[in-house]
């Protein structure tokens, strides 16, 4: 938490003033994203899903899902450069490949490159379109944000029942907005996605409209938030922070993030709980980021760097799962401190949460 200041400095700062400072090297002494890990798992068909320790595992095979999370990883960060250019036009051929005449995407690859999946899950598709999304509006080339934008409008017919697969989706729809306002497929996904995420409560003891968390909490709330960016509806914006807030205090254990794990959670089973996956700490990055963006409530900046510090230490374990050194990521948080194997989804995970932390900065 930031110090408490009780009165100006001898040279005159103020206490907002030095609160503020003393927020920013905080969060100034957060590691920064590094990418060697992420070339490791690389190859010229796209990201090995799993890792045994640090090393690929081939076997395994690529998917969908962590293609599309590396390539919105790639377009988020702010210093590109010939590598990560050339990494983002591995992983969007990737998801070009993977996508079927109707729009749909593959998800499941073997090492040779053959798709083993007719159609790939719900999630999947809504990953790929958020990836579609995040190219068409921040792809470091022409090539690379008008191909963004054909894979999104091929994929303007998705239709899921299911909350995370639309959140996802309505991500992408934000980011292809901000790309191209007049967008039709883009507000068609939109309006169709955020009308299929669940908002009303499952019983009258909690706000959240599920029975149980699950996986990837913070999707839901940030995915109302970005709707009602992009709409102006208050109900949405209102009923995102309502969500969020609920969620934030459910997982806060002192003065640090206590995590959904992996089995899930409803009111009134046993926390902490374990084993809590990376996901979840860069679900929460990114919601309160938004959050912030729409409020400009430094309560949502603080509580980014919370879900960030979470990689560093400050967990239910105490224990560091993000390697500074390498930019890999431990796969959980395990009772007995982390499970050592790197594979995709972790490191992407944490290096989504480090990129929020330089935006703070």
């Amino acid at each position: 938490m930031p110090p408490q200041v009780e009165s100006e400095s001898a040279i005159g700062v103020g206490p907002v003033e030095q609160i503020g400072s003393a927020r920013q090297n905080r969060i100034s002494e957060l590691p920064r994203p590094r990418f060697d890990h992420l070339r490791r798992l690389t190859t010229h068909l796209g990201i090995w899903e799993h890792a045994c320790l640090t090393t690929p595992r081939p076997e395994h095979g690529y998917c969908t899902d962590d293609n599309a999370r590396a390539l919105i990883v790639i377009c988020r960060q702010p210093e590109t450069s010939p590598g990560l250019e050339g990494l983002a036009e591995i992983y969007l051929k990737f998801l070009k490949d993977a996508q079927l005449p109707g729009g749909e995407f593959h998800n499941r690859r073997r090492r040779d490159g053959a798709w083993v999946d007719k159609v790939g899950s719900d999630d999947s598709q809504g990953r790929a379109l958020w990836a579609g999304g995040s190219v068409a509006h921040r792809g470091s080339t022409p090539f690379m944000r008008q191909a963004g934008l054909h894979l999104f409008a091929r994929s303007s017919e998705f239709d899921s029942p299911f909350a995370r697969a639309n959140a996802y989706a309505v991500l992408g729809a934000a980011e292809m907005i901000q790309a191209s306002p007049e967008s039709e497929p883009a507000w068609k996904i939109l309006e169709r996605c955020a009308g299929r995420i669940p908002v009303a409560p499952h019983d009258a003891n909690s706000p959240w409209p599920e029975e149980r968390l699950t996986y990837d909490n913070a999707r839901i709330p940030e995915a109302l938030l970005a709707a009602a960016a992009c709409t102006g509806d208050d109900f949405l914006l209102d009923t995102g922070l309502h969500l969020l807030e609920w969620l934030v205090a459910t997982e806060t254990r002192g003065d640090y993030f206590s995590f959904t794990p992996v089995g899930g959670w409803a009111p009134g089973e046993q926390r902490p709980g374990f084993d809590q996956q990376p996901v979840e700490a860069a679900a929460m990055a990114d919601a309160c980021s938004r959050a912030f963006s729409l409020t400009a409530d430094e309560r949502w900046r603080d509580l980014v760097e919370r879900a960030v510090r979470w990689f560093v230490g400050d967990n239910d374990g105490a224990v560091v799962l993000y390697d500074a050194e390498t930019g890999g990521c431990r796969d959980g948080l395990t009772p007995e401190g982390t499970n050592q194997n790197q594979g995709a989804e972790s490191t992407l995970a944490a290096l989504a949460a480090l990129q929020q932390a330089q935006v703070l900065c």
